[in-house]
């Protein structure tokens, strides 16, 4: 079995910049990256433009800007695995990290494995049709691109995260269709009057989505009437899920503390968790933000407080 002071689950921004600062404090990281998951990376690899990330005025590709962190975390002599966790044991120190290939003896970890974004199976949705085309789980990321400006967009969703996303695109929209299956929205009150109130939403009750349709790029929706079954076609340029994130927690099989929404739980200001030595950054612990700047920063921490906690138990 193999040994390593320091091991990260998970790449993505939080999981390459963990390994960069922890390589550079000479921890010889272990970044198990995803392989068979399809996770290596994370969401990023799903992303056309970045324009939001610091440093690209211009943006820069969601698989490029990876690979460069990818590039620097190799630099400093980290230690890359396309290998999946399946199976980790906290139960004594040092803990036991089992992927599906390697097997690894660990003084810290530090747990970045991220969320994903939920989607509908709706044809024209999907990966290989306009999933990232105009079709996207985030506004924030993707809403000021240039296809979304002065266009009509649809949000899918009913709770507050959707409003949220929808009064964040009338920034950019020329109106903004907020498509929800029932006659109420599951938002705050305070939400939902900020959603009926805004000139530029329009609220589409009992209804759905069936298809998105375009060219290159969505031109088109179809809106259909649960009660009424009618449906009618929708000039679109972009739709946004908004039907919630599941984390990539799964695996720790109730091992560590979770919030009740299965994010990692962690110690207020810290990456720490209820575990000695684990840590978690990026989107596995972070419900409210989701960003690659703030999966980042937190990945930083991760490395940082392991490397402090490392040398003041001698381990480092």
């Amino acid at each position: 079995m193999e040994k390593a002071k320091v091991v990260i689950i998970g790449s993505g921004p939080a999981g390459y910049t963990a390994a960069i600062y922890a390589a550079r404090a000479n921890l010889a990281p272990v970044l198990y990256e995803g392989f068979f998951s399809g996770l290596a990376g994370g969401q990023l690899m799903t992303t056309t433009e970045v324009e939001n990330y610091p440093g690209f005025p211009e943006g820069i590709t969601g698989p490029t800007l990876m690979e460069n962190f990818r590039k620097q975390a190799l630099r400093f002599g980290s230690i890359l695995l396309a290998d999946d966790v399946v199976e980790v044991d906290f139960s004594k120190h040092p803990y036991i990290i089992k992927g599906k290939k390697n097997t690894h003896e660990a003084l810290s970890v530090i747990i970045s494995t991220g969320a994903t974004a939920n989607r509908l199976d709706i044809p024209g949705a999907g990966d290989g049709e306009f999933w990232q085309k105009g079709v996207t789980a985030c506004a924030v990321c993707d809403g000021a691109m240039p296809i979304f400006r002065n266009q009509p967009l649809f949000v899918i969703g009913g709770g507050d995260s959707a409003v949220e996303e929808a009064t964040f695109l009338t920034k950019f929209g020329s109106k903004v269709y907020l498509v929800h299956r029932r006659d109420q929205l599951r938002a705050s009150k305070i939400m939902q009057k900020r959603a009926m109130e805004h000139p530029k939403i329009e609220i589409l009750w009992d209804s759905e989505i069936i298809k998105v349709e375009g060219d290159d790029v969505v031109r088109a929706v179809i809106v259909k009437n649960v009660k009424t079954h009618k449906e009618v076609s929708h000039k679109a340029a972009g739709v946004f899920f908004a039907v919630g994130h599941t984390p990539n927690t799964a695996f720790l099989n109730g091992q560590i503390d979770l919030h009740d929404n299965g994010y990692i739980r962690v110690v207020p200001g810290t990456s720490q968790t209820n575990v000695p030595l684990v840590y978690a950054s990026g989107d596995a612990q972070d419900h409210v933000y989701r960003q690659a700047i703030t999966a980042a920063g937190t990945g930083c921490m991760a490395a940082i407080e392991a490397e402090r906690e490392l040398s003041a138990r001698g381990l480092a």
